[in-house]
Formats: C-alpha cells, sequence, structure tokens
C-alpha cells in the first residue's frame, strides 16, 4: 500500500490546561480532496496548523509525504497553503503580489499562469486594496498554486464570493484533482464539501464525530420524506419512523423507495400528498447530528 500524503495519528494539542484536539487519526492519499469540516471550536484549525508545520503537537504525529512538516524543509516546498486571510500589502497591485509572492516560494512559479487560473488575469494592475473581498480570495488562491504544488490546503476558499465565481473555483479544484493534486480542505460551505470531497471527517469537541467516504456518511443517516394530506389519516405500513405536526407528517426512513413507493400507491385516487418532498440525508443533517452529541470525557 502507499504512503499516504498525509498522515495523522493520535494527534493531540494543548493550550494551557484547555486540550483543543483529542486524539485524532486520519490518512489522505494521493490525488484525492479530503474535506476536514468541523463545528465552531471543534479543533479543525488546529489541526490544519499543525499538518501544516505551523505548530507542534502536544501528542501523536503527523506526517506529510512521509516527513515530519515542521523540521523536513524538503515538505514546504512541495505545499501550497491558501490561508483564511492573506494579510496583504494593499499598496501593492495583484501582479506585484503574485511576484512577491513567487519569490518567496522555491517553486519555479509562472505568475501570469496562476492569475490566469483564478479569473484576475484583467486586474493584475489593480491595487489590492481596490478588490472586492472575493477578488482578494481568489488572489489568496493564486499565490497558493504557485509552483503547481503536489499539496493543496484550502481553509475555506470561497468566503466572500459570488456563486459564479465559486462555481469557477470548484472547477478549477476539480482540475487540479485531474492533474493528481491531492487537496486538504475547510468549508463551512456543506454543499461544497458535497460536490468535491472524495472523502471527509467532521470534528467535534476535539475529536472525529464522523469520518469515511461521503458517499457512506450520508447513507448512514435515514432519508425523509415529508407532506401535508389534509388531515390526520392512517397511514399504511412503513419502515419508517411517522412524526405528525399539525396535519404535516415527516417520516424518517432507512428504505426511502420502498417507503415512497408504499405512499404513492396508497395515495394514488385516495388523496394528495400536498408539499410532497422525499431526500437522501445530507451533509447538514450530518452536522446537525453531531451538534447534538454530548461531549466526550
Amino acid at each position: 500500500m502507499t504512503t499516504p500524503v498525509i498522515s495523522v495519528n493520535g494527534l493531540r494539542c494543548r493550550y494551557g490546561d484547555f486540550e483543543a484536539v483529542r486524539g485524532v487519526d486520519f490518512d489522505v492519499h494521493a490525488g484525492e480532496l479530503f474535506a476536514l469540516l468541523g463545528t465552531n471550536g471543534a479543533g479543525k484549525t488546529t489541526t490544519l496548523e499543525t499538518i501544516e508545520g505551523h505548530r507542534a503537537p502536544t501528542g501523536g504525529a503527523v506526517r506529510v509525504f512521509g516527513q515530519d512538516p515542521r523540521r523536513d524543509r524538503s515538505v514546504r516546498r512541495r505545499i501550497g497553503i491558501m490561508l483564511q486571510e492573506g494579510g496583504f500589502a494593499g499598496d501593492l497591485t495583484v501582479l506585484e503580489t503574485a511576484r512577491l509572492g513567487a519569490a518567496l516560494t522555491s517553486r519555479k512559479s509562472d505568475v501570469d499562469e496562476s492569475l490566469a487560473a483564478v479569473g484576475l488575469a484583467a486586474r493584475r494592475e489593480t491595487r489590492v486594496k481596490q478588490l472586492s473581498g472575493g477578488e482578494r480570495r481568489r488572489l489568496d488562491l493564486a499565490l497558493a498554486l504557485l509552483g503547481d504544488p503536489d499539496l493543496l490546503f484550502l481553509d475555506e476558499p470561497t468566503t466572500g464570493m459570488d456563486p459564479e465565481s465559486r462555481r469557477a473555483t470548484w472547477e478549477m479544484v476539480r482540475a487540479r484533482l485531474a492533474r493528481g493534486t491531492t487537496v486538504l480542505l475547510t468549508t463551512h460551505y456543506l454543499e461544497e464539501a458535497e460536490r468535491l470531497a472524495h472523502r471527509l471527517a467532521i470534528m467535534h469537541q476535539g475529536h472525529i464525530a464522523v469520518s469515511g467516504r461521503l458517499v457512506d456518511v450520508l447513507a448512514s443517516q435515514q432519508a425523509r420524506i415529508s407532506f401535508d394530506p389534509g388531515d390526520r389519516v392512517e397511514l399504511p405500513s412503513l419502515a419508517g419512523t411517522v412524526t405528525w405536526t399539525g396535519t404535516r407528517v415527516e417520516i424518517r426512513t432507512p428504505a426511502l423507495q420502498r417507503d415512497l413507493h408504499a405512499l404513492l400507491s396508497w395515495a394514488d385516487g385516495r388523496l394528495d400528498l400536498a408539499g410532497l418532498r422525499a431526500h437522501q440525508a445530507s451533509l447538514e443533517d450530518i452536522f446537525q447530528s453531531v451538534r447534538q452529541e454530548v461531549a466526550v470525557p
């Protein structure tokens, strides 16, 4: 089996008496996008900073390309990091900022290619302070792409972007994955993780509450069917659990297709299922279930 690009084993991080990360384990493999999600204060940022080599762990071990990211300088030559805030000098132009970023990396970089990849070629002579919030995020991304890194850390990459720019960024990330780049993504946009991630982990209270392939994580939660028959009626036998709120009914079911077929067959010629909705679980459902977990001792 090939060595994971990122390997996190028993990671613990402490701030004084407070343990922010409490025994985290996961791997990220070459060419995949791994989404690290988390509730507020879950320890996600501390975990990310440790993997990037900015912070020493209190316990456990982190390896990137098989090396310690804090001690082995070869690791830094192979990674690109998009931080939540770039801290740009406002009076520099977009081009000057990109050239400065290129000068600070040991990788051979094509500044024009990176700016074009994020749609900022036409803004190259614009001062950074005149950019919109979404454009600044795209400039952050351009700097992370300099030198075509093997591993990309994308920390909230589309915050502040308009929908068109967000979709363009998703396509750019998919193109990088197709070229074999490995990506570790953090995001508060759950739709973003659903669209891009091969695997994911959701952190809560310093530990990983849920992890695995996206399809398996979604399948771990029951599907939902809801409708309003106009009055309380006796429903057919269903695999799911039925809850009434007034005249509206919600069914949580492990067998969406079977229960939906039973309901439609039962209702045919009898009544209308007003406002009928049926859907598999979403990441939002998973996230809400994680939020309700009892704190881990």
